[in-house]
């Protein structure tokens, strides 16, 4: 029988790394142990026949938005909502319905670290470009991956790199690409801006396809002095360069260590992650997190994202979200809890951990919740006898452990499935990966 501390550390596993177990995968990792567990988690199968079943959306140039007052514009409008609506279901399904859950898993963490919205870009197509990119590089070489980023259409627009030219720099993605993606705060300079600024001059961006181009016209080609080098730098020289520094392995291992470990406290000087990641390989740096010994401490707790939680509650109901009652109600409830994938809040992406623990988002959790319940599949819990419940429930939803109040609940809610689940998914102990 598995140990608490395997428990903990298995729980965290699936929860972290994917999107938490569907029925039988948490006993089935406990028989196997944590260190054959930890290698199943994560490494990624060459076929994942979960994701083969789902159909990529049919996204198209939807060309320039028409004017206003013109026949054109209710079609126009329609059509966008349509295809945004079927982006983000597709993604969702990944989600849910991927049998390894590491690669989307990563597609997420990266959709937070280049935090780029739909509702700047206001076009579905060049969102769906840069999610592609996304899970093309999410466990390969983040220097391939920078590159990828300077070149895309969606970040390009969403940091107003389109409007910097020769006689008007303009600083938005100097910033945040040193700030943010690649190096950190407090590790450059204005001056530093200043001149990644001229770097960057000269992209150019269709809209509505997303589609980069250099107009050399409009590009500074002078030689600047970035962090005490002085050089004529490209977009992918100069991406290269920041990639290539010391600190962006320092940056990356920490944000890694902050998505994955803990928000709360700083990632050890004594770490190995940053070791693993010294040739920019994230599958690398991934493996040294999932093996670290923080992954035991009881301390690093880190609640789960509204988008988590709903991953993980579909992945135990057998929910596939896209065939849920209502699309739109489906929405309305990600909405209400303030995260819905392709539009984060701003270039910061969404806050972690206490931030998802108001008092209204926990109304708004249980609602969701009843509605999740009404068209899930309970018989995880139907087939079992009374007795177990509360005991086997935990292996269900890949709980470490459920504390004594929680237990409490449950045993009084034993005789009704439905509430006896509510209370399962909306307990402390699911909604915090413990």
């Amino acid at each position: 029988m598995a140990t608490q501390a395997e428990r903990l550390e298995i729980a965290r596993l699936s929860h972290r790394f994917g999107f938490g177990p569907r029925p039988g995968e948490f006993a089935a990792a406990l028989k196997i142990g944590v260190s054959a567990y930890r290698i199943e988690a994560t490494t990624v199968p060459a076929i994942d026949t979960g994701l083969a079943v789902i159909t990529e959306p049919v996204i198209t140039d939807l060309g320039k938005r028409p004017s206003p007052n013109t026949p054109e514009v209710i079609p126009f409008a329609q059509a966008m909502r349509a295809q945004s609506l079927q982006m983000v279901l597709w993604w969702l399904d990944r989600m849910a319905l991927s049998n390894h859950g590491l690669s989307e898993r990563m597609v997420w963490c990266w959709h937070g670290h280049w935090a780029t919205s739909i509702d700047k870009i206001n076009y579905p197509l060049p969102m769906l470009t840069q999610n592609k990119t996304l899970r093309t590089y999410a466990l390969g070489n983040f220097k391939e991956m920078s590159r990828a980023m300077i070149n895309d259409g969606a970040l390009q627009i969403w940091l107003d790199g389109g409007d910097s030219t020769l006689k008007a720099p303009n600083e938005n993605l100097s910033r945040e690409l040193m700030e943010l993606f690649v190096l950190g705060v407090n590790r450059y300079s204005e001056d530093d801006v200043k001149a990644l600024a001229k770097v960057l001059t000269g992209y150019q961006i269709n809209n509505s396809s997303g589609q980069v181009t250099l107009n050399l016209k409009r590009h500074d080609p002078s030689a600047v002095t970035l962090l005490g080098t002085t050089a004529v730098f490209s977009g992918d020289s100069v991406s290269d360069y920041l990639v290539a520094r010391d600190d962006c392995a320092t940056f990356i291992a920490e944000r890694l260590w902050y998505r994955f470990i803990s928000s709360s406290q700083p990632l050890p000087t004594d770490s190995t992650i940053k070791k693993a990641f010294a040739e920019r390989n994230i599958a690398s740096a991934v493996t040294a997190l999932a093996s670290d010994v923080a992954m035991r401490d009881p301390n690093n707790s880190s609640v789960k994202a509204p988008v988590e939680w709903f991953i993980s509650a579909c992945r135990a109901l057998q929910i596939t979200p896209s065939k849920l009652d209502s699309s739109n109600q489906l929405i309305s409830h990600l909405q209400k809890l303030v995260q819905v994938p392709f539009s984060p809040p701003n270039v910061g992406g969404w806050p972690t951990d206490e931030a998802w623990l108001s008092s209204a988002s926990a109304q708004y959790r249980i609602a969701f919740a009843k509605w999740l319940i009404n068209q899930g599949d309970l018989t995880p819990i139907t087939s079992l006898s009374q007795s177990v419940r509360v005991a086997k429930s935990a292996d269900w939803l890949g709980v470490s452990a459920w504390s004594n109040r929680t237990q409490g609940a449950l045993r009084n809610a034993v005789g009704d499935p439905a509430e006896f689940v509510l209370l399962a998914l909306c307990s402390p102990e699911y909604v915090v990966s413990a």
